[in-house]
C-alpha cells in the first residue's frame, strides 16, 4: 500500500522553481564563458555561396542536360538543394546569422519565399509556438492531429479510410511524407492569404508567387508536359520526404507533456527533444537540427555550434539528474514507426513515462 505525499508548501516549490531557473542560467553561462554564443556569420556566408553553386549546377543541369529521363535525377537534387536552403531559411528565422534581428528576418524572408517555396511568415508562427511548448498537448501544433494522429486517445472515432490509415500510421508514415511538400506549400500560401498580422505580407507574397508559379512553368516549358510533371512530382517528394524525415526525429516518439504541466524551461526543452548520432555527415544532412536537445535549450545558437556546446549539455544534464536522449538515425525511425502504430491501435499512453509523471 502506498500513500500519496503532501504537497509541499508554497516556499519550498518557489525554492524548487527557482533553483531549476538557476540551473538553465548557469547552464547559459557556461556555454558563454565557451564562447559559442558568438555569430557565425563568416560560416553562413560560405554556407549560402555552396548553396548557390548547387543551385547553379541543378539549373544548367535541368537546361543543358535534355530531354532525357535522367532529369528525373536532376529533380531529386532540387529536392535536395531546396530543403537545404529550409535549414537555412530556419537558421535565419532562429536569429542566428547576424546580430541585427531584421537582417536575419529579410535573409530568411527571401531565402524562405523565394528559393524554397514556404512562407517565412507561416514558418515562424507556427514554429515560435513549438519551441515554446514542445510536445505539450494542445499547444504544440506540430503534434495537432491531422492526417496522423500523435496523441493517444485521438485515434477514436476514425472510422473508414482515415480509421484504416490511422491503425497502419506507423508504416504509412515515410510513403506520406512524399505528400508533405504540397502541404507546406499550400499551408504557407494559406496564412499568406486568410491569417492578419503577417509582417511584410506583400512582399512575401511576391516572392512566394514567383517561386511556386515561376519554377514550375521552367520545368514544364524546358521539359514538355510529360516529363515535366514527372520531374515536379519526384522534386516535390524528394523535398516532402527529406524535410519530413529531418524534423521527424527531433521530437516523435519522446515524452508527451499535459497542457498544464508546471516543468521548467531547461527540462522541458531536454526531456522532449532527441539527438541523433551519426557525425558530420548526419549533421550536413539533417542541417545541424540533429543537435535538437542543443538547438531547443540554445535557439539562438549558430547551428555550426550546436556539436561543441552538446557535451557542456550532457554533463549538466548528467549533474542534475535530466535524462538525456540520443540515438542513432534509423533506430530512430524505428521509434517513430513503433510509436505511431501504438497510438493508431490504441495502446500507447502518453503518461507512461515515469519522467513525464513527476511534473503532473
Amino acid at each position: 500500500m502506498t500513500t500519496e505525499a503532501p504537497p509541499r508548501p508554497a516556499r519550498q516549490r518557489r525554492t524548487a522553481r527557482n533553483a531549476q531557473t538557476n540551473d538553465y542560467f548557469e547552464l547559459v553561462e557556461r556555454a558563454n564563458a565557451a564562447g559559442l554564443m558568438e555569430r557565425r556569420v563568416g560560416w553562413y556566408v560560405g554556407r549560402t555561396i555552396a548553396l548557390a553553386a548547387a543551385f547553379g549546377i541543378a539549373l544548367a543541369l535541368l537546361l543543358t542536360l535534355g530531354h532525357t529521363w535522367w532529369q528525373l535525377a536532376v529533380a531529386a537534387l532540387f529536392g535536395v538543394v531546396f530543403t537545404q536552403g529550409a535549414f537555412l531559411a530556419h537558421d535565419g528565422g532562429h536569429q542566428q546569422i547576424f546580430a541585427h534581428g531584421r537582417h536575419n528576418e529579410w535573409f530568411s524572408r527571401i531565402v524562405g519565399n523565394l528559393f524554397v517555396g514556404l512562407s517565412i511568415g507561416w514558418w515562424n508562427r507556427k514554429h515560435n509556438k513549438h519551441h515554446g511548448n514542445p510536445n505539450v498537448i494542445g499547444k504544440d501544433g506540430d503534434i495537432a492531429t491531422g492526417a496522423l494522429v500523435f496523441v493517444p486517445g485521438e485515434e477514436t472515432g476514425r472510422t473508414g479510410f482515415l480509421g484504416w490509415v490511422t491503425r497502419r500510421q506507423g508504416w504509412l508514415f515515410f510513403p506520406m511524407l512524399a505528400l508533405f511538400g504540397p502541404v507546406l506549400h499550400a499551408n504557407s500560401v494559406q496564412t499568406l492569404a486568410t491569417t492578419p498580422g503577417i509582417k511584410h505580407r506583400a512582399v512575401e507574397s511576391v516572392l512566394l508567387a514567383v517561386r511556386l508559379i515561376g519554377f514550375p512553368a521552367l520545368v514544364l516549358l524546358t521539359l514538355g508536359p510529360a516529363l515535366g510533371l514527372a520531374f515536379l512530382v519526384v522534386q516535390l517528394a524528394v523535398f516532402g520526404v527529406y524535410m519530413g524525415a529531418t524534423f521527424a526525429p527531433n521530437h516523435k516518439g519522446m515524452p508527451l507533456l499535459p497542457k498544464d504541466t508546471s516543468i521548467d524551461f531547461l527540462r522541458r526543452q531536454v526531456l522532449t527533444s532527441r539527438n541523433i548520432s551519426g557525425g558530420r555527415f548526419v549533421e550536413w544532412a539533417m542541417g545541424g537540427l540533429n543537435y535538437q536537445v542543443e538547438h531547443h535549450v540554445f535557439p539562438r545558437m549558430p547551428s555550426v555550434n550546436l556539436r561543441h556546446v552538446r557535451p557542456i549539455v550532457q554533463a549538466f544534464c548528467a549533474e542534475r539528474g535530466i535524462p538525456y536522449t540520443e540515438t542513432g538515425l534509423i533506430e530512430s525511425y524505428g521509434i517513430i514507426v513503433r510509436y505511431l502504430n501504438r497510438v493508431g491501435l490504441g495502446y500507447a499512453d502518453p503518461m507512461d513515462c515515469p519522467i513525464v509523471a513527476q511534473y503532473r
